[in-house]
């Protein structure tokens, strides 16, 4: 049983060749925009701190009431929380 040949394609761009992209103006950024307030960070690991320490404490029953799934859902809320600020620092 014979395999049937593989065409042979020459090669060569199919999709027409793009402009440089410097003939594009862009506005300068000021610079209170380059970076971010000094608070970001800190509510990023506090949050993100704070989830882990919740969930640990939850694992390990040292918060009142012993194990449950509204200290877990609280330790995930707090990281949840620290993910959505770390998107703000710059």
């Amino acid at each position: 049983m014979n395999k049937p040949q593989k065409r042979r394609v020459e090669g060569g761009r199919v999709t027409p060749k793009g402009k440089p992209s410097g003939s594009r103006y862009q506005a300068p950024t000021p610079e209170s925009d380059s970076s971010s307030p000094t608070w970001v960070p800190v509510l990023m690991f506090s949050f993100l701190g704070l989830g882990m320490l919740v969930i640990f404490f939850n694992y390990v029953a040292w918060l009142p009431g012993g194990t449950s799934n509204g200290y877990l859902m609280l330790g995930l809320g707090g990281i949840l929380g620290g993910i959505l600020t770390s998107t703000q620092y710059r």
